[in-house]
């Protein structure tokens, strides 16, 4: 579902970036209000917004969370998949990264030579660009701080996604509020985008609430190796469907970088192995 979004943003313009992120946020906190009520989640979730360090964190993330969707959808919109699609492919490194620097984590040789690997692909590929990838840089940055936040934080999807959507819903709401007085929002002007930004709070909800699902039933090394599904589809979607421009240098970068990633597999698969093991 998350590597089919380049397929789905780009049918709700002529809505802007900020627009669209606005519409998320606002729908998305009405779908997970809904269901809330229906799991019964509502009190614990009223019990964690009485914790000022978590609102805190919560504030936090919300504001990288903004930055994530509106670089993405900014990207996609603007004929930038494939380089959206490098940003979740270095995601991973850069969790590692965050790793060993803010949480003092030992790197295995294995990882070292990935991150070492991966340092050149994106070098190849600023080379290329005639300039830094920001908008990869930015959506892993953004998503790996996201990431370490909730990590610390350690809440359920739903009740975290309901409050970040809750903290960011007065500003959102305004600004959809402010383009209806302008007479430049897209809301209400045609049934069917109107649907499709309503649309859009089920559309980020589902995936999220599956994946944090799924953390529970398969081992975290098995999640580790699928969330490169996503990047894959963006990337073929970037190349084949939208036909972005990919010169032979692109080419070389994104190959260097999935030998990275190869690198930080065989890694992941060895040491989860050596747990089990253990375990034995």
């Amino acid at each position: 579902m998350w590597g089919l979004f380049p397929l789905y943003w780009p049918l709700l313009e002529p809505a802007n970036p900020l627009e669209i992120v606005s519409h998320r946020a606002v729908w998305t906190l009405v779908f997970c209000l809904i269901a809330l009520a229906l799991s019964k989640q509502i009190h614990a979730t009223l019990a964690v917004m009485k914790n000022p360090k978590t609102m805190a964190a919560l504030l936090l993330s919300t504001i990288l969370v903004s930055i994530n969707w509106i670089t993405y959808i900014w990207a996609v919109n603007h004929g930038h998949v494939v380089e959206a699609a490098l940003g979740y492919y270095i995601n991973p490194l850069i969790i590692i990264a965050f790793g060993v620097i803010l949480l003092r984590e030992k790197m295995r040789p294995l990882q070292w030579v990935a991150v070492g690997i991966a340092a050149v692909g994106v070098l190849v590929l600023t080379i290329d660009y005639g300039r830094l990838p920001w908008v990869a840089i930015s959506l892993a940055l953004s998503w790996g701080s996201y990431g370490l936040v909730k990590k610390k934080l350690n809440l359920g999807a739903l009740e975290g996604l309901a409050i970040e959507t809750l903290i960011s819903f007065i500003p959102y709401a305004a600004y959809i509020i402010y383009l209806g007085q302008q007479g430049t929002g897209q809301f209400g002007h045609k049934p069917l985008l109107t649907i499709l930004l309503i649309s859009a709070g089920a559309v980020t909800a589902i995936p999220l609430l599956l994946f944090n699902g799924s953390t529970t039933r398969l081992p975290y090394s098995t999640i580790g190796l699928l969330q490169y599904i996503t990047p894959t589809i963006q990337f073929s979607i970037g190349v084949w469907l939208r036909h972005e421009d990919m010169p032979t240098a692109r080419w070389i970068g994104f190959i260097v970088i999935w030998f990275a990633l190869a690198a930080l597999a065989t890694d992941l698969v060895r040491s989860s192995r050596a747990v089990d093991n253990r375990i034995a």
